[in-house]
């Protein structure tokens, strides 16, 4: 039989969306600010070559420009404001999450509470400004020398800088703000939208090659049979869970006694979701993005050692990008998503316990044995989605928008949207519920009036 919960969410509407004004306001404010993102993306940096800037991108679209530009939202491609997309600001928080777990100051700011996240942030956001500075003052120094600039010189550089700082930042409030006043997690939105926005051109162009007889028919219908698959197979393992059985014993409050009941603990087989693919992707573009816009990149030792080793397809690049994803899902679900200790705790404190396991560190135990089982099957399916494409799609030179990882980040943020949306309308519903119940209990002695209510307390 269904819950309660599970009969009101089976009875949402459009008439139910309708009426829920708050939810409205939020999706309307995420619309906005993800619009004024997409217009910074088509905003120049001063002081660009343009025809310069699309020959080069045009040449360097099949190496690692073209995956920068993917989770910039076509921004490098263009050269916007918004050239570095949001990835200072995540490579910032990978740093401030190891060292929260590694440094012990920062252990003892995390266990503060809500005043130690907020310094935490604090420093994340400063952080933030250093790298993002350097990785504007080495890409503005490689276009400088890959003479991409129609005005070379120091004021290039600053201004450049100071435009793709500032980018950064404004990237990295909207987030914030997304997160806080709108709805879903706003930097997962802001690289979820480029990726979305830019999927037309990759498919218009991905057909053109095909017209032109670059890429045949057998070709085509295989990469689209494989986006199809992959796509399947990742809704269906984000929606995988491990129930653990939770028992409350009898309690008695007061004079009252409430009867014991069972619940359930669900655990998801990828409780991380889709960080673990884009801390990868941020630790694998660091190193390469300046390589990217360098004017000695295929000359100079260490740039072209990059570019040979770490490029798409290559295999230094994907056993980087196996064990930074499989590192990155078990970190950030012990620290972040599921944190045993914590999630023991709670049991305790409401009475709760698992058959045949005893409240506390026993609990903990059997948590943290469940949770690294799981991990290797949530681990080994990010790495194998993230990668299978990633070489089909380097031995068949089709465009990065159709690999694993954009997939991957489609459709979690997309779920996970669309399940803050319905917690919203449920909430929304519940509300109503309850001012009708207090309705009835003011017209159950039969007046037409509600009842006047008694002095306010102070």
């Amino acid at each position: 039989m269904a819950s309660a919960a599970e009969q009101m969410a089976s009875n949402m509407s459009w008439q139910a969306f309708g009426k829920a004004t708050e939810l409205r306001q939020r999706i309307m404010f995420t619309i906005g600010l993800l619009i004024v993102y997409r217009i910074g993306t088509y905003i120049p940096v001063p002081g660009i070559d343009g025809a310069q800037l699309r020959n080069f991108m045009d040449d360097a679209a099949a190496g690692i420009g073209g995956i920068l530009s993917m989770f910039t939202g076509g921004a490098l491609a263009r050269m916007g404001i918004f050239a570095l997309g949001i990835m200072p600001y995540i490579s910032a928080s990978i740093i401030m999450q190891l060292m929260s777990a590694l440094y012990e100051p920062l252990k003892q700011l995390k266990k503060e509470g809500e005043q130690g996240r907020k310094k935490i942030n604090q420093y994340t956001r400063y952080f933030t400004v250093v790298l993002a500075t350097f990785q504007a003052y080495g890409l503005a120094v490689g276009l400088q020398a890959g003479d991409l600039a129609s005005d070379p010189g120091v004021f290039f550089i600053a201004s450049c800088v100071i435009t793709l700082v500032g980018g950064t930042m404004f990237l990295m409030w909207l987030g914030e703000q997304i997160t806080a006043r709108g709805i879903g997690n706003g930097i997962s939105l802001i690289i979820f939208v480029g990726i979305i926005a830019e999927l037309p051109q990759a498919f218009a162009q991905f057909f053109s090659q095909g017209r032109a007889g670059a890429i045949g028919v057998p070709t085509i219908l295989g990469v689209l049979i494989m986006m199809v698959v992959t796509l399947t197979f990742v809704v269906f393992m984000e929606r995988s869970l491990r129930k653990i059985h939770i028992q409350y014993p009898r309690r008695q409050v007061g004079m009252k006694v409430y009867d014991g009941g069972s619940s359930h603990l669900p655990i998801k087989v990828n409780p991380a979701g889709v960080i673990p693919a884009i801390f990868a992707s941020a630790l694998l573009l660091l190193p390469t993005t300046l390589s990217t816009f360098s004017g000695q990149g295929t000359t100079g030792p260490v740039m072209s050692w990059l570019l040979n080793y770490f490029g798409p397809g290559r295999p230094l690049y994907l056993l980087f990008f196996t064990v930074m994803i499989v590192f990155f899902t078990y970190f950030y679900t012990r620290e972040v998503a599921f944190k045993t200790e914590d999630v023991a705790e709670n049991l305790k404190n409401q009475n709760g316990f698992i058959p045949g396991i005893r409240p506390g560190k026993k609990t903990q135990d059997y948590l943290d044995y469940v949770v690294t089982r799981i991990l290797v099957l949530g681990s080994g399916y990010l790495a194998l989605v993230c990668l299978l494409p990633e070489v089909m799609r380097a031995e068949l030179v089709v465009p990065f928008y159709f690999g694993g990882t954009s997939i991957l980040i489609i459709v979690s943020v997309g779920m996970d949207t669309i399940q803050q949306v319905q917690s919203h309308l449920l909430a929304h519903q519940y509300e109503g519920l309850i001012e009708k119940s207090q309705l009835r209990g003011r017209r159950g002695n039969g007046s037409t009036k509600p009842r006047p209510r008694g002095p306010a307390r102070r």
